[in-house]
């Protein structure tokens, strides 16, 4: 896969993580910039022409939901991936309801990663093989 084809922000609020994702992708993708916050991270999205979000749910000033409603509602043509720890089956539904390509558990990063950017980069949706899934015929309400 050449760099061109994705630009790559990282988004995560523990930098040891952030520069292990870096490391997982160098040579592979063009890491445009990291971000340790969700307000960070609308910013940055939109100043370095990033097409691909790896996006952690738990962040500091704005959570990775609400960012990645944000980025998507403002650049469209934008790949959001949730990369986080969250395996909650309404959070993994809520993430697509946003627009997501991809969630991927961080337990699973070194197995799945890749697989999930390039699937997002060709307009397919991916899900970690151990991410619960959603049963709506569950739910109550």
């Amino acid at each position: 896969m050449s760099q061109s084809a994705g630009r790559i922000l990282i988004v995560d609020d523990f930098e040891p993580w952030r520069s292990q994702v870096r490391s997982m992708l160098d040579g592979k993708f063009e890491i445009v910039g990291e971000a340790a916050g969700g307000l960070d991270a609308l910013t940055k999205a939109r100043e370095l022409g990033a097409n691909l979000i790896l996006l952690d749910i738990g962040l500091p000033d704005l959570d990775g939901i609400e960012a990645g409603r944000r980025i998507l509602d403002n650049a469209p043509g934008t790949k959001v991936i949730f990369l986080t720890a969250n395996n909650d089956a309404e959070v993994v539904h809520t993430a697509f309801g946003v627009g997501a390509m991809g969630y991927v558990l961080k337990t699973d990063a070194g197995r799945e990663l890749l697989t999930a950017i390039e699937a997002a980069l060709q307009g397919e949706r991916f899900v970690s093989r151990r991410v619960v899934p959603h049963d709506p015929k569950t739910d109550q309400g």
